[in-house]
């Protein structure tokens, strides 16, 4: 008889019928679990704060929370006074109207007559023109795509924003605006002045961006969900 045989109170390792070590069971779904692990600071180079702080998330009905809430401007740099709003918004006007109206008097300008009774008339038959609708379309264009153009770039500033210090940035995270939050302020913002009432929509706007708190958006701002803060460093 061959010795390679175990002996008969001892199974052999593959035996099916060997008692196995007991398997540890799985924990139960309801049991206890890890806490997730904590957050860590925002990431750093955040418009916002220096990447220190986040500003709450854009909601159109936030003006301050009830007595002892969190402050809505926590974390947001300054926003821009009126006053350098106001004067960087007429610069940017400046630097498109000087341009179209040097064009306009080049290509002939507009044709008034003051020597007769009818000069009157002749004004608004040129306003009523094709021509005057095609300079209404380049203007608006021009006004537009200068906005557009400017507030999407990667320091969200215009040129008059650059000279006052102070820059557009999106609501939610101080991001420059894209271009499609860019186009939707620009067309707002634009559309209504030059088309039907240039005077009566600056009114507007200058009265929502004084009243409106506590982020002193104009229309314009809260249809592109962007705030006005100071760039100064």
């Amino acid at each position: 008889m061959s010795n390679d045989q175990p002996p008969p109170d001892q199974p052999p390792e593959d035996d099916p019928f060997r008692k196995k070590p007991p398997e540890t069971p799985p924990p139960s779904a309801g049991g206890p679990q890890e806490p997730p692990p904590p957050q860590g600071p925002p990431p750093p180079g955040s418009p916002y704060d220096g990447g220190r702080g986040q500003p709450p998330p854009y909601d159109p009905g936030a003006y301050g929370g009830a007595y002892g809430g969190a402050d809505p401007l926590a974390g947001m740099p300054p926003l821009a006074d009126f006053g350098k709003r106001f004067v960087a918004r007429v610069v940017d006007t400046l630097i498109i109207f000087v341009p179209l109206a040097l064009i306009s008097l080049l290509a002939g300008g507009w044709d008034f007559a003051t020597d007769n009774s009818d000069g009157w008339d002749e004004f608004t038959d040129e306003m009523n023109s094709g021509r005057q609708w095609l300079w209404s379309l380049i203007s608006l264009v021009a006004y537009v795509g200068y906005d557009t153009v400017m507030t999407s770039r990667k320091n969200g500033q215009t040129v008059g924003k650059s000279l006052m210090k102070i820059r557009v940035a999106m609501l939610n995270d101080g991001s420059v605006p894209d271009a499609s939050s860019s186009l939707m302020r620009a067309a707002v913002l634009w559309v209504p002045a030059l088309v039907c009432c240039f005077c009566l929509w600056w009114i507007v706007i200058i009265l929502t961006i004084l009243t409106d708190k506590p982020y002193k958006q104009g229309l314009h701002d809260k249809a592109g969900k962007t705030v006005v803060v100071s760039a100064a460093q």
